[in-house]
């Protein structure tokens, strides 16, 4: 089968490496899956320049998000088992964590609704509580994690706002359904915030920007406010003063999706439930701006990794053309 690998840590344009291998066996508890489609993460990229907190050995086939087919022909979502990750013809997988893929999405829309909508229903719902009516701020909105929880928030009666950076970015996110959109490149964020919201700021701050955006976020939260870390995509991560959110009575809330698989499983099934049945009813989408062949994965996920692409990229393995 064909597959990319990675035999040394580094941009994924030089280290990711298109090759025929032979198809990954199972270990105890595993399947062997055929690829339909794998969503490109941010963390794709950090893992080939060695700057994940999993260091898969060498080599690897990057991709940890996938909808694939098992051997008797069910169409479900999985995370691959390192290091026969997505990216290739054939991957495996831990058998008691498949999902069943929703119908109502096709391969690439349902590969993209596990890491990044869970994330959004996981920080919104169970670590924020976001309720209907209140102000949701999302950090790069038009982003493949931001989207997710633009659709989450409107999904749940929230007005959101959408910081993006660039005019191409600002109306996919106005597309996805902001209510506000900032662009950081062409306005004052905080003063942009605070007149969207009278001076009061927004209820709950998603960041999986890190940076600048979280200092943004701590100058623009409301009272009783909740600031949801997701991730530095930035490549900054902040050190937040505590005495701060003392005196502005703010919570800061981290967000770590992978520990629900080992810590409460059965919660991870409970939001694919709520997920799918938000994708049937067509209150969330996933946003695909691009489904790229195999070949076209080393480049695609440098685009990622770049911070140029809109909503999610998906390599289909078979797939002859571009574009969404």
């Amino acid at each position: 089968m064909q597959a990319w690998q990675v035999h040394r840590n580094g941009e994924p344009s030089e280290v990711m490496e298109l090759a025929d291998i032979e198809r990954p066996v199972p270990g105890d508890g595993q399947v062997l899956l055929r690829v339909r489609a794998a969503n490109i993460n941010f963390p794709d990229a950090l893992m080939c320049r060695g700057q994940y907190q999993v260091r898969p050995p060498m080599p690897f086939t990057p991709g940890v998000e996938i909808c694939g087919e098992t051997e008797d022909g069910r169409r479900v979502l999985a995370n691959p088992a390192l290091p026969h990750g997505g990216f290739a013809e054939y991957a495996v997988a831990d058998a008691a964590a498949l999902l069943p893929a929703p119908d109502a999405l096709d391969d690439a829309e349902a590969a993209a609704l596990h890491i990044g909508y869970q994330t959004g229903w996981f920080g919104l719902h169970r670590r924020a509580h976001l309720q209907a009516g209140e102000t949701l701020l999302v950090h790069a909105a038009a982003g493949g994690v931001g989207s997710a929880a633009v659709q989450l928030g409107k999904a749940a009666g929230a007005t959101v706002i959408g910081v993006v950076g660039g005019e191409e970015k600002a109306k996919v996110a106005r597309d996805l359904g902001c209510d506000v959109v900032i662009d950081r490149r062409a306005q004052d964020v905080i003063a942009a915030v605070k007149e969207a919201t009278g001076g009061r700021g927004a209820d709950v701050i998603y960041d999986p920007v890190g940076g600048e955006a979280y200092t943004q976020s701590t100058k623009v939260v409301a009272f009783e406010g909740r600031i949801v870390v997701v991730g530095f995509a930035s490549g900054t991560i902040p050190s937040p003063a505590l005495n701060h959110a003392l005196v502005k009575n703010y919570a800061i809330l981290g967000l770590h999706w992978g520990l629900y698989n080992t810590k409460d499983p059965k919660l991870v099934a409970h939001c694919h439930e709520q997920l799918t049945e938000l994708a049937t009813r067509g209150a969330i989408k996933p946003l695909i701006s691009e489904r790229v062949p195999l070949g076209g994965a080393a480049a695609a996920v440098q685009r990622v990794a770049d911070g140029v692409t809109t909503g999610r990229v998906a390599v289909v393995p078979g797939h002859e053309g571009a574009g969404a």
